[in-house]
């Protein structure tokens, strides 16, 4: 599939000019989907971008249950950065997420 070039303004302020505006190139292909080589992930705890370079860094398929506590086919998806594992609060911080997002899901 073809890909085109397509740039992204910045909403501007006030105090901004208009000849200033800047923006992000992407990829995105016919079908108008992301098609960028790399896509940075950001920690779920933190909210700090996980870098290409972050070899402690992991992801968690958490999976979804049902009243019985069998499988739905469905799952969350928890980044956690290497910082935040090397100072001990992945653990409580995916405890804290789980149950943030178990709420929300009614479970």
């Amino acid at each position: 599939s073809r890909s085109t070039w397509a740039r992204r303004a910045r909403h501007t302020t006030d105090d901004e000019s208009d000849d200033e505006e800047e923006g992000r190139s992407i990829m995105i292909n016919e079908e108008g989907q992301n098609v960028d080589l790399y896509i940075p992930r950001k920690c779920s705890w933190s909210n700090r971008l996980i870098g290409a370079k972050d070899h402690a860094a992991i992801q968690i398929n958490v999976g979804h249950l049902d009243d019985k506590g069998v499988y739905t086919g469905k799952f969350s998806t928890f980044a956690i950065g290497g910082a935040v594992r090397h100072r001990g609060e992945s653990d409580s911080g995916l405890d804290h997420l789980w149950q943030k997002k178990k709420a929300d899901l009614g479970q």
